[in-house]
């Protein structure tokens, strides 16, 4: 997942990539809750995907085709991942997840690294992004889906596209177009709509307690 999403962020601005990657997780977060309602928030969803994948298509068909897959992957990952979080195992299920990975991936960027272990600087911030974007961040997701459902895991990750697009703004330099601005609010309402799906059993149970 990392790895395409790595290789799709090279050629597409974070936020547009973070709001196109969402939809594995809204698609999840539809297929748990089957409803009129979701299947509205995926349309929404899918529609923001549309307007923001129809800026890249031209001369980035390898970027779509890189987050599409991070995406996919991303969305396996939730499910896969919450089964493994209920074995309640502590990170001994992630240690070897990450171990795992680690070789998958070595094939592919073992080739390219020289540059990296000579120096010490690119090491460190190497090692940095896999502590922050693997151990820590996989790590909260573990003790998270542990405790919630795999729906609403997804609906939580609603921030995501809006953050990506912030910070890609100020770290990076990369100003949203009018049409990205569009596509990542789409993206969002298809979010809200779907927690609205989530949040009106809660209301309705609240309200029919005794006092």
């Amino acid at each position: 997942m990392n790895l395409f999403f790595y290789l799709a962020i090279d050629r597409i601005d974070l936020g547009k990539a973070v709001t196109i990657e969402f939809i594995g997780p809204i698609a999840v977060a539809a297929v748990a809750t089957r409803s009129a309602r979701n299947a509205v928030a995926l349309l929404f969803a899918v529609a923001g995907v549309v307007v923001l994948g129809g800026g890249e298509i031209e001369g980035n068909a390898i970027g779509l085709l890189f987050i599409g897959l991070a995406s996919a992957m991303w969305a396996v990952y939730i499910v896969i991942g919450s089964r493994v979080a209920r074995l309640d195992r502590g990170v001994a299920g992630l240690g070897v997840g990450l171990a795992i990975g680690a070789l998958a991936i070595a094939p592919v960027g073992a080739p390219g690294s020289s540059d990296v272990w000579t120096s010490p600087s690119l090491l460190a911030l190497c090692l940095l992004v896999g502590v922050f974007s693997n151990a820590i961040g996989y790590g909260i997701d573990q003790f998270t889906m542990r405790r919630i459902p795999i729906r609403r895991f997804s609906l939580l990750l609603a921030l995501l596209p809006v953050t990506a697009a912030f910070i890609g703004w100020l770290v990076l330099d990369q100003q949203p177009s009018t049409i990205d601005l569009l596509g990542i609010a789409l993206v969002l309402v298809g979010v809200i709509v779907q927690e609205r799906e989530e949040l009106a059993p809660l209301q309705a149970e609240i309200l029919t307690e005794p006092s």
